[in-house]
Parts: C-alpha cells; structure tokens; sequence
C-alpha cells in the first residue's frame, strides 16, 4: 500500500519532461538579443523592421534570432500585407519575460 505522500508526489518522469521544456525556454532566453525581441514582444506584435528599430539589432542578427525562437516555438509568424508580423507564441513566455524585467529592472 501507498503512503499519503507516495500518492501525492508527481512522477519522475513529468518533473524530468517539466524540468527539460524550463531548460529549453530559459536557454532561449540567454542571449541579451533574443531577450530584447522576446520583452518587445510582450506588448503586442511587431514587425520585423519595428523589432530591429527598437532592439537595435541589424537585419541578419534579426533574421537569425527570429528563425530560431520560431523553430523553438517561442514566436508565431503571420503575413499581414507584404509584411511578417511576430508576437508570442506561448504565454508563459510572456510571465517570464515580465518578472525578468520585474527583478532585473
């Protein structure tokens, strides 16, 4: 028989399959470039040339940041006009965005 505590504690392997996807986000999160798009980000969607304007960051750095916060599924990209407008894709990435800005300033 099961202790009380036994039944209540999770499994392994969902703490394992959690610790694996904070590892994953918070690993995106550790470039001062990909931080900067992720906070600008956290207001509403933004163009890419809007992104490069408020992040400081040139077309190529921009380029490669997006493409692999979208293969990562951090960001969602939609074709408005002629333009590609990227916003959040998961909103927990947002929560964590804020308290970084929140506890780092």
């Amino acid at each position: 028989m099961k202790s009380q505590a036994a039944k209540k504690a999770p499994s392994i392997v969902k703490i394992e399959k959690k610790c694996g996807e904070a590892c994953r986000t918070l690993r995106s999160l550790s470039h001062p470039g990909r931080l900067k798009v992720l906070g600008q980000l956290t207001t509403g969607e933004k163009s890419v040339s809007e992104l490069q304007d408020r992040c400081g960051l040139s077309q190529s750095q921009m380029s490669q940041f997006l493409a692999r916060m979208k293969a990562e599924g951090l960001v969602l990209c939609r074709r408005e006009g002629r333009f590609q407008k990227y916003g959040l894709a998961d909103k927990r990435v947002a929560r964590l965005i804020e308290a970084v800005q929140t506890i780092f300033g």
